[in-house]
């Protein structure tokens, strides 16, 4: 009886220690003006020695230990000391793109990043990557190769989830004026050349503003949601399988005003997204419950949860901590959604949940990989 709860207390030591290095490589966020986190266990503190300032997308990396590796705006490449690495300028994503660029580390090696980018409003320059050595410049890294091409005219959407193989990943985006979701495998052989295409869901065309707006995965893996921002816009959520990386099942929320962030809850029970409500001139969080029952349960669950003081609201990211993070324009603090496993307005938010130290928050947050173990 002894031995069995020492095997027991021991598993759980071994669990927690995994999703403790897990949420290393999401410990020190980037974004805004000048705007920074770093999270240590369940508390959060803001941080002013980032050099990154950006209207809307950045994406950041940390070791499985928590320590600062890089960080871009997807034009810039900051190193842990905050210097721009060698070769660290000019990278062709945009500073108003929505999810502007992605870090994913590759597959088998300890020391070769990626970091992908998209281009603004599905202009020429579409998604690319570019590749950092972290064995050069004396462990700071170095770009060693830049913007290479993918697709284009690709929207501002950009996310990977881990490969149900728990080695590789699938680096997810959208082509412009079509339906297809891509899916492009990066393994320990590189980036595949070309994407699993899936035709699912809207079109995602017309003025090139409609390329704005948030891709996210959920927790497992499983489901992706996408915002399709427009005066009068939309929420599409759809199944992914991390096997084939093949994109179905549509389930699409309409008539939103500038639908932007999104994010799911950390059970994956509920979708959050951000929009903007033309009648008070206010931003909204509106709260979709995925356990609902049938997309048609599903949809008539909506519910406004939050309204922000402020105008506008962007992206939503689900931190460390538990909790989900909102970027307000232009503001000194961020909303935090306390309880977003709850539902409807028991989520607990708060809109000056988060003094930025002085720091402004603009309409993004760090963009990140949505590993599974």
């Amino acid at each position: 009886m002894i031995r069995l709860k020492f095997l027991v207390i021991a598993f759980i030591l071994c669990c927690t220690t995994v999703a403790a290095q897990a949420q290393g490589e999401q410990k020190n966020w980037y974004f805004g003006k000048g705007a920074g986190i770093t999270f240590t266990g369940d508390s959060a503190k803001a941080i002013t020695n980032g050099r990154l300032f950006t209207e809307e997308g950045s994406a950041s990396i940390s070791d499985k230990n928590g320590n600062l590796l890089l960080y871009t705006n997807g034009i810039t490449v900051w190193n842990r000391n905050h210097k721009v690495m060698p070769n660290g300028n000019g990278l062709l994503g945009g500073n108003s793109s929505t999810q502007s660029a992605l870090i994913l580390q590759k597959p088998g090696s300890d020391n070769i990043f990626y970091i992908f980018t998209t281009d603004i409003q599905a202009q020429s320059d579409g998604l690319r990557y570019s590749i950092v050595d972290m064995t050069k410049d004396n462990g700071n890294g170095d770009l060693v190769f830049k913007n290479t091409f993918m697709i284009a005219p690709a929207t501002e959407k950009l996310t990977a989830v881990r490969h149900s193989n728990r080695r590789d990943w699938w680096v997810i985006a959208h082509r412009w004026n079509s339906n297809a979701y891509m899916a492009f495998l990066v393994s320990d052989k590189g980036v595949a050349i070309e994407p699993i295409l899936s035709n699912a869901g809207t079109v995602h065309g017309g003025p090139n503003r409609k390329a704005i707006g948030y891709l996210k995965p959920s927790p497992d893996g499983t489901r992706l949601a996408a915002a399709l921002w427009n005066d009068n816009s939309n929420f599409e959520l759809l199944k992914f399988d991390r096997s084939t990386g093949k994109v179905s099942d549509p389930i699409l929320f309409k008539g939103f005003s500038e639908a932007y962030g999104i994010a799911f809850s950390p059970d994956g029970s509920k979708l959050y997204g951000t929009t903007n409500n033309k009648n008070n001139g206010k931003g909204q969080i509106v709260q979709f419950d995925l356990r609902a029952g049938n997309p048609a349960a599903i949809l008539k669950s909506g519910t406004v949860v939050a309204t922000s003081g402020s105008p506008t609201l962007g992206a939503l990211q689900l931190g460390p901590d538990g909790r989900i993070y909102v970027a307000r324009r232009d503001n000194l603090h961020l909303g935090v959604i306390y309880n977003p496993n709850a539902k409807g307005k028991t989520v607990k938010y708060k809109d000056n949940g988060f003094k930025l130290a002085g720091r402004k928050s603009d309409l993004g947050l760090p963009n990140f990989a949505q590993d599974v173990k």
